[in-house]
């Protein structure tokens, strides 16, 4: 992954244990943003995550919440999601990042297909919940248990180390790196993790809002009725044998159409085979009982 670059925003992630925060003082010291934690579990409420959100934001600080998992099944984690959202509202203020799902351990033991089925759960509900893509928080060493189909979601991975984090399966960039636990910010008593994200503050807010997504790449809509280059050969010759009337050559095939097709080669191999249409009952009746599952007689 990348390294870190002067000029990127730079910001922290609080909880309880920070105890009182005096959030003016931290946002003059230049950070920029805050994730703070909500809650955990099924049940969980961090006790300073309503003080905290409102002071932060009143401090001009970019806000966002985070829920620490602890589901093992699926089921479990829409129910944790449902937490998370329904304690997110009780700040009664706008959080300017995404929803975060932090993600970091395996008291459960359960496999690696299992914690991606629970994340994936997790995400999807509370995206459902919030109408935001959220983001991943995990360690940079946890992070090899996500597979690839969770790159789609941003990455706040924790590696504290002057050195970049690895690369993982899932992701080679980092979208925010917690780069220290053990950091000093003015208005915090005692150590507080410190975070960078991967660019300007500038380019937070438009990461943030949503403006700052990468457009997707127009996909041109095929013309249905024409064959593609490589097939004309054998769409050809599929036609002039009887297989397709010749019509939309570029278009899904249904159940039906496919079962024609089948029927129609079926048809003439059982011909091609028997040598003559007097055997053809004969070998017909055959062939049905070896596709019942039966010997052949």
């Amino acid at each position: 992954m990348q390294a870190r670059k002067q000029g990127n925003a730079q910001g922290i992630d609080v909880s309880h244990w920070q105890g009182d925060i005096k959030w003016q003082q931290v946002k003059a010291d230049g950070r920029a943003f805050a994730f703070i934690k909500a809650s955990q579990g099924t049940k969980r409420v961090d006790p300073k995550f309503v003080t905290n959100a409102k002071a932060a934001r009143a401090a001009g600080v970019l806000i966002g919440a985070y829920h620490f998992v602890d589901a093992t099944t699926m089921e479990a984690a829409r129910v944790e999601a449902r937490h998370f959202h329904a304690t997110m509202q009780t700040a009664g203020v706008a959080f300017d990042l995404p929803p975060v799902m932090d993600y970091e351990n395996n008291p459960g033991n359960i496999s690696r297909s299992a914690i991606n089925d629970v994340a994936e759960a997790f995400l999807q509900e509370i995206e459902r919940l919030t109408g935001r893509q959220p983001l991943i928080y995990t360690g940079n060493s946890f992070a090899h248990n996500f597979g690839k189909e969770l790159s789609k979601y941003p990455i706040w991975i924790a590696r504290y180390n002057t050195k970049p984090p690895t690369d993982v399966p899932a992701w080679s960039k980092w979208d925010i790196w917690q780069y220290s636990d053990a950091g000093k910010v003015p208005g915090i008593a005692g150590n507080v993790d410190l975070n960078e994200f991967n660019g300007t503050l500038d380019e937070l807010r438009a990461w943030a809002s949503g403006s700052g997504t990468k457009e997707e790449p127009k996909v041109e809509q095929r013309d249905v009725s024409k064959v593609s280059a490589w097939a004309e050969k054998d769409w050809a010759e599929a036609v002039a044998n009887g297989y397709f009337d010749g019509n939309n050559p570029g278009a899904e095939m249904t159940r039906e159409q496919t079962a024609i097709v089948i029927n129609r080669l079926r048809r003439n191999f059982l011909k091609l085979i028997a040598g003559n249409t007097a055997r053809i009952e004969e070998i017909e009746r055959q062939l049905v009982n070896i596709e019942h599952g039966e010997d052949l007689q």
